[in-house]
């Protein structure tokens, strides 16, 4: 079951779009510190735990179940028609404890050594099911990670990279993506901005 668009009117996020779809079982922190795009859909089960600099969902963003997204060290993106898989895990603070600091959120930062920062997925970035993405890291438009993938460090512009440590393993088609999403709006302004109720789809493997 999803929310309502009326009820997530209520919920008091920052923003939300048209045809949003967040399912009730959810974890949702901090929602006025949230934006989500117009088509967005949060599946079951996820957190999305924002920080004072907040996270920002574009459009068509795809969050699938039982993503995490932690936003108390820094801000979130996941730009237009970004996929993030299920059992993914987004964490924009990390603590380092090979030197012997102490961990954890019960004891005080003076304890502690935390590396903290954005993390950024830009237009088309996909996320491979239970991967983990490390504080100040970069997504570059049409990039992604297969299954399973370890990310601590920038991903170049439609690289697919995975493993741990990431290697890349293949390239987007730059030009056959543009086309698709360039088509697809188009079918959007004929098809589905007539509707005046909310469409839902169905689930995607992601």
């Amino acid at each position: 079951m999803n929310y309502t668009p009326q009820e997530l009117k209520q919920m008091g996020f920052k923003n939300v779009g048209k045809n949003v779809s967040l399912a009730r079982s959810c974890v949702v922190i901090n929602p006025q510190n949230i934006s989500i795009g117009d088509n967005s859909r949060i599946d079951v089960f996820s957190i999305l735990s924002a920080g004072a600099e907040g996270i920002e969902i574009g459009r068509n963003a795809h969050i699938s179940a039982g993503a995490y997204i932690f936003g108390s060290g820094g801000k979130v993106v996941i730009s237009d028609f970004c996929g993030i898989s299920s059992r993914c895990c987004l964490y924009t603070s990390n603590d380092d404890y090979m030197q012997g600091h102490l961990t954890n959120p019960t004891v005080p930062d003076i304890f502690k050594k935390v590396e903290r920062g954005p993390v950024i997925l830009k237009k088309h970035a996909g996320i491979g099911s239970g991967s983990v993405m490390l504080p100040n890291v970069t997504f570059e438009t049409g990039s992604g990670a297969g299954a399973l993938t370890l990310i601590r460090k920038d991903v170049p512009e439609y690289t697919i990279v995975a493993g741990n440590p990431p290697k890349k393993i293949g390239l987007r088609d730059k030009d056959l993506l543009e086309k698709l999403e360039s088509e697809y709006l188009e079918y959007e302004k004929k098809i589905i901005q007539p509707f005046k109720e909310p469409i839902y789809y169905k689930a995607s493997a992601g």
